[in-house]
């Protein structure tokens, strides 16, 4: 039986490994348009992680530019890091009209429990129906919340375990139609429904600024690649993809200014046999 057990378990992350090459070789061929109104403190990291994964990085951020530019692009990342109340309409606007256009969107709702404002924010964002949500555990519980209560949590970083925040996650889902991604040292992948795991990453990962806000933009290139039926697939792709280079980049760095460097440098060079030896994909139910 144990057997049998591991025998379903390879073909499982195989599959996966499969899937997740077929995505990122969609990403290098196609190079989507991915706009992202993000925080001053991660544009970089975001725009190189999508450069390096063969996506097209477009920060703009203007209300005024985004009735014309923002119809044009594949997919668009939100990130809250740095709100204020001059961003928060062009959120708005940007995600308005995504939802009525049918283009996929990520919200990385970043420390949304911090104030009342972020909250609110958050919440006005979310109904115009994200295709995915991705933060961590101690944000993903926040998010789940119907009232904001003022967390204790140490700035962007979570006090919670992402398989702490899985139920919260579900719900989050329920209720906003949207796939929920829970970073942490197991991703937690789920449509409400399906849960699923993805296991890669390094620790050291953490110790960067903006390794989450860029996954979050790598999952928007991922997902302007597929249609709506397969945002499941592409969230866990993505996140297992840049777990991998994580993972590769570790062998060669001395720290976390150099693990960002080579993180860069091996999500450019990841190839078919080394992502397939990789991926740690399963499903949790």
């Amino acid at each position: 039986m144990e057997g049998s057990n591991n025998n379903k378990t390879n073909r499982e992350k195989f599959e996966w490994g499969k899937r997740a090459w077929e995505l990122l070789s969609k990403v290098r061929t196609e190079s989507p348009l991915i706009q992202c109104i993000t925080n001053f403190v991660s544009m970089d990291l975001m725009a190189n992680t999508l450069l390096s994964a063969g996506a097209s990085p477009a920060m703009l951020h203007s209300i005024e530019e985004i009735p014309d530019f923002t119809p044009r692009v594949k997919a668009l990342c939100l990130n809250v890091g740095t709100l204020s109340p001059d961003s928060v309409p062009a959120m708005v606007t940007a995600a308005r009209l995504c939802s009525q256009l049918g283009i996929p969107w990520v919200l990385d709702p970043v420390a949304v429990s911090a104030s009342s404002f972020r909250f609110d924010a958050c919440l006005q964002l979310v109904t115009f129906k994200p295709t995915v949500i991705r933060g961590n555990a101690s944000e993903i519980i926040a998010l789940s919340s119907s009232s904001h209560q003022p967390s204790a949590a140490k700035g962007v970083d979570s006090t919670h375990k992402s398989t702490d925040a899985v139920e919260a996650a579900k719900l989050l889902a329920q209720t906003s139609g949207a796939i929920v991604a829970v970073s942490g040292a197991t991703d937690i992948v789920t449509d409400g429904n399906q849960v699923v795991g993805a296991h890669n990453g390094v620790a050291l990962m953490q110790k960067i600024t903006a390794t989450g806000c860029s996954v979050t933009a790598l999952i928007a290139a991922f997902l302007a690649v597929v249609d709506k039926s397969h945002a499941l697939e592409a969230v866990v792709s993505a996140l297992s993809v840049f777990g991998v280079a994580g993972e590769l980049g570790m062998k060669m760095a001395k720290g976390p200014a150099s693990l960002r460097m080579h993180l860069i440098d091996a999500l450019y060079g990841l190839d078919e046999a080394t992502l397939h030896s990789h991926v740690n994909i399963t499903s949790l139910c």
